[in-house]
């Protein structure tokens, strides 16, 4: 049996007025789904512990943008669309890990691609939601794998063997840079372009989600952030603070959004940490971490990549 622990909370940080944050737990199975509350005066951490069935789990985080009310908007229509889409299907013919045509990533995918289109419309129909959009970065989890998707620069990281990796890329322009090695890394730390991203939901009428499979192993914790949190918190910082609170990820939480808000806490801040165990799931041998790029939507060749280890 693979189970899984999850703890999420967003928070408004120090500056902002409203949470233009989101984030979503969905177990399929049980036909249930968490999401924030936004709620501005509110500190919540919620956590759930799910037995992942063939169906699996997803989990989620959106960042809205947009000014006003419309980022807050556009990331609560991606993960309500998102959540929504996924349990119109039928849970009973949904659980058929023989029919390959039918993985929950390539729903998840498509789901992501139906949210573009709505918050798209109502950004085009709607004067006072014109030009909003939000990122989505999103994990979908069965017994086989350990899928991701990114639209944005909300990232996804994991923490295995006591190390963490980055296992998502920013959809940006510095990382656009530091891809053609115009800029270092730590040049795009404070590059006057680095909130500038190339894809959100909502921001244009067609999207091009990148999409990955990872292969799980007994004890890996996943975190997803909003860019409230990689922005002020580095690696080293989130490694440490998860794994000083390894047997209580829930405090880890609490710890990463309290450190971001130390260091200035200028943006919303979502977290969710997901530690993954079971009898069922291999140990760790020592292998590298790869990540195998899926063509869910001709848009890059199947290959295999390493993340690196950050710190």
């Amino acid at each position: 049996m693979l189970t899984v622990d999850i703890h999420a909370t967003s928070h408004i940080g120090r500056v902002r007025k409203g949470n233009e944050d989101n984030y979503l737990m969905l177990h399929i199975s049980d036909v249930k789904a968490w999401t924030s509350s936004q709620e501005p005066n509110e500190f919540i951490i919620e956590s759930q512990r799910f037995e992942i069935d063939a169906n699996g789990v997803i989990l989620a985080v959106s960042d809205g943008m947009g000014g006003a009310l419309a980022g807050e908007v556009a990331s609560k229509m991606a993960v309500d669309t998102v959540s929504q889409k996924l349990l119109d299907d039928d849970p009973e013919k949904t659980i058929a890990p023989e029919d390959s045509d039918i993985s929950l990533i390539g729903k998840l995918y498509d789901a992501t691609v139906y949210a573009n289109y709505l918050i798209h419309q109502q950004g085009r129909t709607d004067p006072q939601f014109q030009g909003m959009g939000a990122t989505f970065t999103g994990v979908s989890i069965t017994p086989e794998a350990v899928d991701l998707i990114q639209v944005g620069d909300s990232r996804a990281y994991l923490v295995r063997n006591g190390k963490i990796y980055q296992v998502t890329k920013d959809q940006s322009l510095v990382q656009q840079l530091i891809d053609a090695q115009q800029i270092s890394p730590e040049e795009a730390e404070t590059h006057t372009l680095k909130n500038v991203i190339l894809q959100a939901l909502g921001a244009q009428s067609e999207i091009y989600p990148v999409s990955a499979r990872l292969l799980p192993r007994r004890e890996d914790i996943l975190l997803l952030c909003s860019d409230g949190l990689s922005n002020k918190v580095t690696g080293a910082s989130m490694q440490r603070i998860v794994l000083e609170n390894k047997d209580r990820l829930e405090m880890a939480c609490a710890e990463l959004v309290k450190e971001a808000n130390e260091r200035g806490g200028e943006d919303n801040i979502t977290v969710i940490i997901a530690r993954l165990s079971g009898d069922d799931l291999p140990e760790l041998n020592g292998e590298d971490v790869k990540l195998e790029l899926l063509n869910l939507g001709d848009i890059h060749d199947t290959a295999d990549q390493n993340p690196n280890e950050i710190v």
